[in-house]
């Protein structure tokens, strides 16, 4: 048998109330009617009885107790039409919660609906709309004035403007031309252009955000009901004011018009409402968030290249050795080196380039992995590499950068130094954090200590732990206290992946950062922005105080009417009818999660 959705459940539920009220106001039948809403109504606490102690079984506790117990309770004295509006209120609530995280998740959905199905295939007879799925790499296609870009690429012919505010959360277009790299999910501007498929549709950007998404809303289970941190508490208070307001007043049905007041929808809907309305506020800033259990974390360390500097190597000084010149030094340097594709190699080439240097003819080159390579330059034997290879007799030589360091027929010849360059946003961003309560800052890097200890200066990161693998940085964030909890991680490389598994929460530089990393993360940042680390730390605070706020609000409420209802002024229906307020104030302050600004 299909489960009924919560709409079905309260369309229901109000079926059968109208049956009742029919029979027993238009047919003069009160038993009748009464028997109907008993029977539903121990029908759907049984449903939640059966519910409650498989939450229990399972570890945890929850206020469900106190829903069973009015339900019981006004049955048993014969307040069946209370029952019923609690009935109508429990799963309207839940309808209501569903609603809720259907508008709040509106920017999510969004991209779903969107998702591309086919794209303009180029072929000798012009072109075919072929499924996404099924256009290899280094197919042409052509992307049409104002369609979403479907599968990445690298633009061969045309230029425009490209909206990718889906991806990043930027809202101005970003121009692009020849050359240019164009994401999945970027809509084009006013102009064809034409794309040579670098990625899979299955590996592009915006496939792996539709699956993030898919995620994301495949876990709303995962959400803690804050309301349960308060469980034990309230449904004690409940149960003693409502035995004490019976025994003061020898009247069993005082006993039902407390707890009805005490029903603890509004409670259980408040913080799910609130953490879908912070996802959909995240969504908006270019922020993925997984699940909701992550906003309730605060979490900090970061990863240095790729996280904290740009991870784009360029040189920074020329250091020739006796009265080698500069321009003698770079142009062995960079012939020796241009067939290399180690990301060195390429920076030096490039800088080579812009420079003018002329590249010599190489022959008999030969490659140490992890040391330098060894080639024959205009009959000269040149070695460029690791200073331990190159001139391992030559102290004086070491620096405390990134660097490779060249010598011709065994004589040293200088060293060229790099540098990465700090994210402009990175020293920023550590300030706010700081201000937001993330007071332990930490850098794990497999760099040199020395270059690490720099970088964190200039951004503000009171601990470096420097010259670690993959694994290392997994046993030093398990060497974190416990006090210390929670960490979140920040990295973007696959060798970041473990990490971000391993770290409470795991942050992903996803626009330009590796797919495992962003598959093992919980939070995924889609613009290669630094700031919107601080911008999800923002938002899971935000969320979390008004998820609170909103829970305290319904229990505040809840008790105020507890003592009213003690003393017998409100009887069972008009308590039952009260509770909707309840819900209603609840829910409309949990939705401010998603309708603050920025």
């Amino acid at each position: 048998m299909q489960r009924l959705s919560n709409k079905q459940k309260l369309w229901l539920t109000i079926i059968i109330a109208g049956i009742a009220l029919i029979l027993q106001y238009g047919f003069h039948y009160p038993l009748l009617a009464q028997i109907i809403v008993t029977i539903a109504g121990a029908i759907v606490a049984l449903t939640m009885l059966v519910g409650m102690v498989k939450t229990l079984r399972s570890g945890k506790y929850g206020v469900d107790l106190l829903a069973i117990l009015a339900v019981v309770a006004t049955l048993a004295v014969g307040e069946y039409w209370a029952a019923m509006v609690i009935l109508v209120m429990l799963t309207g609530g839940d309808a209501l919660e569903d609603y809720a995280a259907k508008k709040a998740n509106t920017e999510l959905k969004a991209l779903l609906d969107n998702s591309p199905r086919f794209a303009h295939v180029v072929t000798p007879d012009g072109s075919k709309d072929v499924p996404v799925n099924d256009v290899p790499v280094g197919a042409k296609i052509i992307v049409k004035p104002g369609e979403l870009v479907p599968i990445d690429g690298l633009i061969i012919k045309g230029t425009g403007e490209f909206d990718e505010s889906s991806l990043t959360g930027e809202a101005r277009p970003v121009a692009k031309t020849v050359g240019d790299t164009v994401m999945s999910g970027s809509i084009n501007g006013d102009e064809a252009i034409t794309l040579t498929v670098t990625k899979l549709a299955k590996d592009s950007q915006y496939q792996q955000l539709v699956k993030l998404v898919q995620e994301a809303e495949q876990t709303p289970a995962h959400f803690v009901r804050l309301a349960d941190r308060y469980a034990v508490p309230f449904t004690v208070a409940a149960i003693l004011v409502s035995l004490l307001a019976w025994w003061l007043s020898k009247d069993p049905r005082r006993f039902a018009e407390v707890l009805v007041v005490a029903s603890p929808c509004p409670l259980i809907l408040a913080a799910p409402v609130a953490m879908v309305s912070g996802m959909s506020r995240a969504s908006r800033n270019g922020i993925v968030v997984k699940t909701g259990s992550v906003l309730e974390k605060l979490a900090g360390a970061f990863d240095k290249t790729g996280t904290i500097t740009n991870g784009h190597l360029t040189v920074a000084q020329i250091l020739p050795a006796g009265t080698i010149t500069k321009e003698r030094l770079l142009h062995l340097a960079a012939s020796a080196e241009q067939d290399s594709s180690h990301i060195l190699a390429r920076s030096l080439l490039a800088y080579a380039s812009q420079h003018n240097i002329s590249l010599a003819a190489v022959s008999g080159l030969t490659e140490e992995t992890g040391k330098g390579i060894t080639a024959m330059i205009e009959d000269h034997q040149v070695k460029v590499g690791k200073r331990q290879f190159v001139a391992p007799q030559n102290q004086q030589a070491a620096l405390d950068t990134t660097a490779i360091y060249v010598s011709v027929d065994g004589t040293y010849y200088g060293a060229i130094a790099f540098t990465d360059h700090v994210r402009p946003e990175a020293a920023q961003t550590m300030t706010k954090l700081k201000a937001a309560g993330v007071t332990n800052l930490i850098m794990l890097t497999g760099d040199q200590r020395a270059i690490a200890q720099q970088v964190a200066k200039a951004v503000g990161i009171s601990t470096v732990k420097a010259d670690l693998l993959p694994q290392d940085k997994i046993a030093a964030l398990q060497s974190i206290p416990q006090s210390e909890h929670p960490v979140f991680m920040v990295g973007d490389g696959v060798n970041d992946a473990p990490s971000l598994a391993t770290a409470d929460v795991g942050i992903a530089m996803g626009a330009h950062g590796s797919t495992a990393a962003s598959e093992t993360a919980d939070v995924v940042i889609l613009k290669d922005d630094l700031a919107k680390v601080a911008k999800a730390v923002t938002i899971s605070q935000d969320t979390l105080r008004i998820a609170k706020q909103a829970v305290l609000i319904g229990i505040a409420i809840c008790t105020v009417l507890m003592l009213i209802a003690s003393t017998g002024v409100i009887p069972a229906f008009v308590g039952a009818m009260l509770q909707e307020v309840i819900d209603t104030v609840s829910i409309l302050w949990a939705l401010k999660a998603r309708q603050l600004h920025n």
